[in-house]
């Protein structure tokens, strides 16, 4: 994740003073999305008018989710402040940024950018940061539960609506990837009392 980040970061950082949209939209995308949990349709069909930054919880509304659901995602400070500079730099470089207008615009058509062309921007950072070229935007989502399953002290009903999952039982596969972390977490419980003495 951290280097997936990274590399995005940095070719956005040289494409800005070069005039290159593309690595500025695919950062965007790569942090959206980790900072989300966003489907990639969902990010796909976003638009300016969907993201409040006014509050202080700021969040975004997903307009059709899976099945049509409509639902609210909430997201932090770091994602807000970067939201704040790419829609300066969408406005910068002539793109609207009204209510209705593309968070995402695709340079060929001006209209929403594809979901395949999100996936094309994912699988170019990936490529970037010599990461396995089998993972898919998809796993930025599954990062994303994992993480905001841990930081919420296991909240699965937190994770269930921030991912839009009709059923708990969806979620709970995040509490299954969590089963080797409590594994390590037990073997290293007493491992430095043992080293000192097995019994105290």
């Amino acid at each position: 994740m951290n280097k997936l980040l990274k590399v995005a970061r940095e070719g956005a950082e040289l494409a800005r003073n070069k005039g290159n949209k593309v690595a500025v939209r695919d950062y965007f995308i790569i942090n959206l999305a980790l900072s989300t949990g966003l489907r990639v349709m969902e990010i796909a069909n976003l638009n300016c008018g969907d993201i409040s930054l006014d509050h202080g919880l700021s969040f975004l509304i997903v307009q059709r989710g899976k099945c049509g659901k409509k639902r609210v995602v909430w997201f932090n400070g770091k994602l807000r402040k970067h939201i704040e500079n790419y829609l300066a730099w969408k406005r910068g470089i002539g793109e609207g940024i009204g209510s209705d207008d593309p968070l995402l615009l695709s340079s060929n058509t001006k209209r929403h950018m594809t979901r395949r062309a999100i996936q094309k921007a994912f699988k170019r950072c990936l490529k970037k940061a010599g990461l396995p070229e089998h993972f898919s935007i998809h796993s930025l989502r599954h990062t994303y539960g994992t993480h905001l399953y841990k930081a919420s002290n296991h909240n699965l009903r937190l994770v269930q609506e921030q991912l839009g999952h009709s059923s708990v039982k969806v979620t709970e596969v995040y509490a299954g990837v969590m089963k080797d972390d409590v594994k390590k977490a037990l073997e290293r419980l007493y491992e430095r009392e043992g080293k000192r003495n097995c019994i105290q």
